[in-house]
């Protein structure tokens, strides 16, 4: 069947075009179903939407991922055919029933996941298998590698350090510090970083405040050239594309199976070169993981997952209790950055950078056992650490001389005061985050939240726990009602006396 081309400037993630009903029935296809397209030598696979109305007969609807791919203008006409489904849908039902997959099986379908050959329904179906059926180890391999050689590779040389946080814990910036040290002592560490996806900021986001973060594999490799690092969003260098398709049909369906988070996070540190890891996994009340075993049997996996790629990789399980760093949100984190890097920053964040970049330097060979926190603590107080940073700031297009006042936070604030006197008791992440996100953050780089208090400290009546940051009045009452709602801050009574057994 020939249709003629009506083009809609819409970016819809996948390829897919909508029929007519009636010419839907001509050809035989249902909804979600997928056609063959053919202009001018150029061919493309689609998913079929249907109308009765969008379009008439004759005409066929494509958007700007198919229209790149075939290269049509509107009022060009194309061929249109029914297509078959590919063959890795029945390796998906394979899955379904409980029977794990070889590694060639597992390969076609991360190709699929990749060239966009599968519905929303059955990469869905994929995930869902997971969780199910967890994968063998031998499938998570399989899935790594999968997912490495379906993207960019970049060679950095030998010795590759690299680190990765599981996440669930607001604040957290470590990277940030951890990647200054590291270089001041000599090491490359080209790190990629991911954009908050349900946080108040990612680490990209945080960066972006102080530099540009987007960048092609060539301005990549010359600014590690430059500064032995870097702190960029990875989603820009295509490094294991199928992982971020498989993430975004993830969110919606509010899982994450064990099997594939191992996949993810060590499909990316391959695609760089990575030789040796540090996976920090928090644990904790409001954090991802709750439960010290599951947490353990993850760092586990993570080690036996890198033994098998190659990779040396060793595991920090971190208390998640409560958010990291006082600032919450872009601005807000970036200044605790530049604070600690100064040698005045939150303490719980610099001594949790100090944990991870020392782990690394032994891990890596750098320093002795037993002697690498001290090595980084020594480069983070000479200056030397601060002065790295600004040189990757600087590689990165930003301002090398930038300073904490020089940072934007926004000019509509809040601040939440103590309900009662007692002993902070609990500050919940997720409850903390959903509220800096309702600031606006992270559209909204300067919006945010900076914590007063942390766990344990007792306050008065009426004493500052948190302001809240934002550039609109109606996002700051937004966070103010939602505050209100859910108290992220939990304060216990005050203890009159101290019982021992």
């Amino acid at each position: 069947m020939k249709a003629k081309v009506r083009l809609h400037e819409i970016e819809t993630g996948k390829p897919i075009i909508v029929l007519n009903e009636e010419d839907m029935e001509e050809l035989g296809i249902h909804l979600s179903d997928r056609v063959r397209l053919s202009s001018n030598g150029k061919n493309a696979t689609a998913i079929v939407d249907a109308t009765t109305t969008f379009v008439k007969q004759g005409e066929i609807a494509i958007f700007e991922d198919v229209k790149k791919t075939l290269d049509v203008n509107d009022g060009d006409v194309v061929e249109v055919k029914a297509a078959s489904r590919p063959k890795t849908v029945e390796f998906i039902k394979k899955r379904l029933d409980g029977k794990p997959l070889h590694g060639h099986e597992i390969r076609a379908i991360i190709q699929d996941v990749v060239d966009n050959n599968l519905t929303d329904i059955e990469l869905s179906s994929f995930i869902t298998s997971a969780y199910m059926n967890p994968y063998t180890m031998d499938e998570v391999v399989a899935i790594t590698n999968a997912m490495v050689e379906t993207g960019e590779q970049i060679d950095f040389g030998d010795d590759i350090v690299d680190k990765h946080c599981v996440g669930g814990v607001a604040g957290n910036r470590t990277t940030m510090i951890v990647v200054p040290i590291l270089t001041a002592a000599g090491l490359t560490m080209p790190k990629t970083s991911s954009r908050a996806i349900t946080s108040p900021a990612g680490t990209a986001d945080t960066m972006e405040v102080l530099a540009k973060v987007e960048f092609g594999i060539e301005e990549l490799k010359e600014i590690v050239a430059k500064t032995k690092g870097c702190v960029i969003w990875g989603g820009a260098v295509n490094l294991a594309p199928a992982d971020d398709k498989i993430i975004k049909v993830e969110y919606p369906l509010s899982m994450d199976p064990e099997g594939q988070v191992l996949a993810s996070v060590m499909a990316k540190k391959k695609s760089v070169g990575s030789d040796y890891v540090v996976v920090d996994i928090p644990v904790g009340r409001g954090a991802k993981f709750t439960d010290m075993e599951m947490a353990n049997r993850l760092a586990h996996k993570f080690i036996e997952l890198g033994q098998r790629l190659d990779i040396a990789v060793k595991c920090l399980v971190t208390d998640g209790n409560e958010p990291i760093g006082d600032g919450i949100g872009p601005a807000l984190e970036a200044r605790d950055v530049l604070w600690s890097l100064e040698g005045k920053g939150p303490s719980d964040l610099v001594n949790k950078s100090l944990d991870i970049a020392g782990m690394l330097m032994e891990l890596s060979g750098k320093a002795p056992k037993g002697k690498g926190r001290t090595i980084a603590e020594d480069i983070l107080q000479s200056g030397k650490a601060m002065k790295k940073m600004r040189e990757i700031i600087e590689a990165q297009g930003g301002n090398p001389k930038v300073r904490v006042n020089d940072i934007e936070i926004g000019d509509k604030t809040y601040d939440v005061l103590a309900y009662k006197e007692g002993t902070v008791k609990h500050i919940h992440n997720k409850f903390i985050s959903k509220v800096a996100r309702a600031a606006g953050a992270p559209k909204d780089t300067c919006a945010g939240i900076y914590l007063n208090v942390g766990i344990g400290d007792s306050v008065k009546k009426d004493d500052k726990l948190f302001t809240i940051y934002s550039k609109n009045e109606g996002k700051l009452e937004d966070a103010i009602k939602l505050n209100e709602q859910l108290t992220p801050v939990n304060i216990g009574g005050v203890i009159l006396q101290e019982i021992e057994d």
